[in-house]
């Protein structure tokens, strides 16, 4: 069966070619080829890696760390570090490792692909590197979310959103054993997220699939999606952006009803 909303593994995806100056590996996984408006994207740097002073001149971009560690000017990031940069502002990257990688997802917001996100490399030695607004998601509070509008999610935080200037939300779950975010849609924003790690089953429209680590989901305004912990033992947790939405409310939630048995043991056809 071919899937409506096919979830994209990351190690299904090519290398993309780069400008020039950049040292990582960067797959494209969502983007204008598959309806998003907002390219999502994983990227590798190698110890001693990264990419050089440039600025994005047409859209805002949201960088989650997963993993490894790295220099943003004169602060290091490490993994669960969330860093949000406006249009125009100034970046550079450096992996300081002799022997790991650094791992990290980019939301490149409203632009649907790397032409769009007006690129463009700095003088290092008459611009000056902006850290962007950094936040670790360990130092965001978990919210307080409404377990009667189908909010069964262990751990939910917002490290970006309109609360601190940005014009979409980033979050960070975390589901327990057993734990489940039941049908529901968003009738006002595109969503896309992440699975850093974990096993789990994802509905969306029809679609029953189940999602592992390395995987990516879009799912377009008014889908009706969810997603539930497959696993005994181990959590499963996603990152992921409410595209042009500042809040939850502004995304216009709509919650849709109980996932139920016969959701659980649905397949439609490989994930």
């Amino acid at each position: 069966m071919t899937h409506r909303y096919p979830l994209v593994d990351i190690t299904d995806v090519s290398s993309a070619e780069t400008h020039g100056g950049v040292d990582a590996d960067v797959r494209i996984a969502i983007g204008g080829h598959n309806g998003s408006s907002t390219v999502a994207v994983h990227w590798t740097a190698p110890p001693g890696g990264g990419y050089p002073l440039h600025t994005n001149r047409e859209c805002e971009e949201i960088v989650y760390y997963l993993s490894g560690n790295g220099d943003i000017g004169e602060t290091t990031v490490r993994e669960g570090h969330c860093r949000l940069f406006p249009k125009d502002s100034a970046r550079s990257f450096k992996n300081t490792s002799e022997t790991e990688n650094t791992a990290a997802v980019s939301f490149l917001i409203e632009a649907a692909d790397l032409e769009l996100m007006g690129y463009e490399f700095l003088d290092a030695e008459t611009a000056e590197s902006d850290e962007g607004l950094l936040i670790h998601v360990d130092d965001v509070k978990p919210e307080n979310m409404e377990k009667g509008d189908g909010w069964l999610i262990s751990d939910f935080r917002l490290p970006f959103g309109a609360h601190n200037g940005c014009s979409s939300t980033l979050f960070r779950a975390r589901f327990l054993p057993g734990a489940v975010h039941k049908k529901h849609t968003h009738e006002a924003c595109d969503e896309i997220y992440y699975v850093i790690s974990g096993h789990g089953l994802a509905g969306a429209g029809d679609d029953r699939v189940e999602v592992r680590g390395g995987q990516f989901h879009y799912i377009p305004k008014g889908v009706e999606h969810w997603l539930h912990n497959l696993s005994d033992t181990d959590p499963i947790e996603v990152v992921g952006v409410y595209i042009g939405a500042g809040t939850v409310a502004e995304t216009e939630y709509t919650y849709k009803g109980d996932v139920t048995e016969q959701d659980l043991v649905t397949r439609t056809g490989d994930s």
